[in-house]
This record gives C-alpha cells, structure tokens and sequence, in this order.
C-alpha cells in the first residue's frame, strides 16, 4: 500500500518533477491532484527537454498518468499538451481524469486577467490563465466539471448561471463586452468525446491500486507556501498543493500515505508578488537566476532568487511531516567563497527562529545569516555523496540539521542521471 506525495517545500519550482522521475518505473500510478495549468514541471529525459503543465510527470515513465478531482482542467491546454507528446513518441493512452474535476472556461482567463489588472499595486501577480476564478466558482458551487460535458442540458444551464454575474461585471465593472454562454457551451461540447474515454472514477481506481500494493505517487503544483491556507496570503494560489491535499484532490484517505517527500532547491526562488526574505536584488541575485535558468517554466517569467531560507523549508516540513527531503540544484552554488544561509530572521530588533506569526511581520522579516564555506570543484559528475567536495558535503548537513529533516536526495545538473541517492525513495 505504498502511497507517496511529492510536495515542493518552498514557493514553487523547486524541481519536483526530478524527484519524481527517479521513483521511475517503480510507480504505478501518478496523479496530479492540485492546481491547473499555472503550473510547469521541466524535465530532461534521455537528453530531451519535457515542459508539462497540466499533465502529470509520470506521463514520460510506464506508470498511469492521474489527472485527479482537485485539479482544474484547460481542455484547450491538456489536448495539446498531449498532441505535442504524441508528436515526439511519447505514449498518452493511459491517462485517466476524475468526472468530478473542475474546467477551465473562456470567462475564467478572461475574468483572472481584468480583475489582475484591476487591481493595479495590489496584483497578486497570477499568471492570467483562469486558475483562481475557476476555484471560485467551484467554491460558489458554479462551477463546471468534466461530467457536465456529457449532458449538454446541464452544461448550459450552469455556464448561464456562471455569465449571469460575471457579464455584469465585465461590462459595467471592467468596461469589456459580454460573454455569449453559446460560445462557451459549443467550445466545451467540441471536446467532449475526446475526453470521455479518459474520464473513471479516480477514487476507485486509486483505491483499488492500493489496496493491490501497488505504487501510488501523489504529486503536487506549486508549494507549500503558495498553499491557500498555509502559504503568504494573499500571495498563493487558489488550491491546497500541500500534503494533505493529496487526499481530498484524489479521494484517497489520510491514512493511505506512507512517505511525504519534500523538494527544495539549494537556494531559494519566487515568481509573482509576495514576501521572500532572502531575496538578493544585486549581481548575486542575477548570477543565481543565470546560472540556474530560473525563468517560469509556465510564464517565462524572471524568477526572483535567493539565499536558502531554513524557516521556510522547516515549516513546511512541519506541516507536510516530510520523511525525507530531496535537494535540488546544489550544482548552481559552485563558485561562491561563502554561501550564507537563513537561519532566523530579526523583526523589529528581535530575534525569530521559526515563520513569523503575521503577514506584517513576515513582510518586516531581515534575514540572519550563516557562512558556510563554498567549493570550487565541478560537482555534476558526482554520483555519491562521499564524491562531492567536504565543503559541500558539510553545506548539506547543515541544511538537514537546521529544517529537521533527512535529505535524501541531491540533484547536481538537470538529467535524470545527475542524482546522488542517499537513501531509497520507495
């Protein structure tokens, strides 16, 4: 009954699809249980580069790739996201998605980029692609899922009930014209016998694959710190990518998880608005965003980047109960005399080991910092830890003791093999 969930531990993009591809053809089933399409994982296979956005990472190995019930679908993106796959020999067939996900429509990306706009300094900075409007209308119970495609009946009552407000809105509000529901409703029937013969009951199937002791891999969008509940609010996202939202995305009970694996990269990185402490807004900031290609793999975005933040990963350990964490990217600091860390922060001249308790406080939050000494040598050939450098070697320990839990795991360059394994994943 081995059921896994891969959570990233900091604000996204930490390289969760890496972690996942070296369970590898040991998962069964892989399932996305959490965001849509804002989301990217990249990942390099037999030397070719993967971008997905909505389909899960388990698409590129044999297992089944999941789709689950807390996921919003652009059906738009996901055929093409699939086409594209198809077109370089990679084998989609086996994907399945729950009746009961919820769809992106026209109005939801048209609705996230006026309202964005709307609000001028105060833009959460989303990534304009219907996410958030389709969560609330899911919330509002006036959402539209998947099922809904199969009964054209339904399906227009519900995107005229959705327009009834959001035209308003539009034309008195954000001066745009009107949404007509018959366009909505002829674009969603268009894609209904393509997707009927990959819609099941998720929660059955997952279930049953347990119960089987085969291996389930849960793999969460973003992080836990852009987790709706437990992430910098308002700077989130609109669903709960933490661990626990493995089971209400998926319809697996709590007790079915046996391992929680946190991914963290080796410094720190943010795209969108919000807090980041460690932010480095010099020519070291410039040198880790080039060095470690940090642009969106959604968005194309500048990523903001900085020093690794031990409070972040630590409470995100916490709240997920990591078992093991796996670091990314530690490749990127080769070259720096001194790499500091965070390890507490000073707001208004006093001393915090642990996330502030306030939005206010954290947005005040100065980092203090330990040196740690660097390395020069070259560590992407490295496939032991006894083969990195002392000096990195001892960059990793400290990690592991200042966010209290074991890493398992380090990536040293962007391809599968570039992977030490200080412990099995599974």
């Amino acid at each position: 009954m081995p059921g896994i969930v891969v959570v990233g531990a900091q604000w996204g993009d930490e390289g969760k699809g890496k972690a996942t591809d070296q369970l590898g053809d040991r998962v069964d089933y892989t399932v996305r249980y959490s965001g849509g399409n804002n989301a990217g994982h990249t990942l390099v296979v037999n030397g070719e580069k993967y971008a997905l956005h909505l389909l899960p990472s388990g698409i590129l190995n044999d297992s089944v790739p999941v789709i689950g019930n807390g996921v919003v679908v652009d059906l738009d993106v996901l055929f093409e996201e699939i086409d594209g796959l198809n077109a370089r020999g990679v084998d989609t067939s086996k994907l399945i998605i729950s009746a009961n996900a919820h769809v992106i429509t026209e109005y939801h990306k048209v609705m996230d980029k006026v309202t964005e706009r709307f609000l001028g300094n105060r833009r959460i900075g989303t990534t304009g692609r219907g996410i958030g409007p389709a969560y609330s209308d899911k919330i509002n119970r006036l959402g539209i899922r998947i099922q809904d495609l199969f009964d054209e009946n339904i399906l227009r009552q519900k995107v005229e009930a959705a327009l009834e407000q959001k035209n308003h809105l539009l034309v008195k509000v954000y001066n745009r014209r009107a949404i007509e529901a018959n366009e909505i409703v002829e674009t969603l029937l268009g894609h209904a016998e393509r997707v009927r013969p990959m819609v099941a009951d998720v929660t059955r199937v997952l279930n049953n694959a347990l119960d089987a002791d085969q291996v389930v891999l849960f793999e969460g969008a973003q992080a836990h710190h852009l987790d709706v509940d437990h992430g910098t609010y308002p700077y989130v996202t609109s669903s709960n990518p933490i661990a626990a939202g493995a089971c209400t995305g998926s319809g697996v009970g709590p007790m079915r998880i046996n391992r929680v694996i946190g991914i963290a990269k080796a410094y720190t990185t943010r795209v969108g608005e919000g807090p980041f402490p460690t932010e480095l807004l010099d020519a070291d900031g410039e040198k880790l965003r080039t060095d470690g290609a940090e642009f969106g793999t959604t968005t194309g975005r500048n990523r903001r980047c900085g020093w690794f933040d031990a409070l972040v990963v630590e409470a995100a350990a916490t709240a997920n109960s990591f078992t093991d964490i796996f670091l990314t990217k530690l490749d990127i600091l080769t070259g720096w005399e001194k790499i500091p860390v965070c390890v507490a922060y000073e707001v208004n001249g006093e001393r915090t080991d642990t996330l502030p308790l306030t939005q206010t406080d954290f947005h005040h939050a100065v980092p203090v910092y330990e040196f740690l000494d660097g390395w020069t040598e070259d560590i992407s050939g490295c496939r032991s830890f006894e083969e990195l450098p002392a000096n990195t070697q001892a960059y990793v320990r400290r990690l592991e003791e200042l966010v209290g839990c074991r890493i398992s795991g380090i990536g040293v360059g962007p391809s599968r093999e570039q992977a030490i394994m200080l412990h099995e994943l599974l």
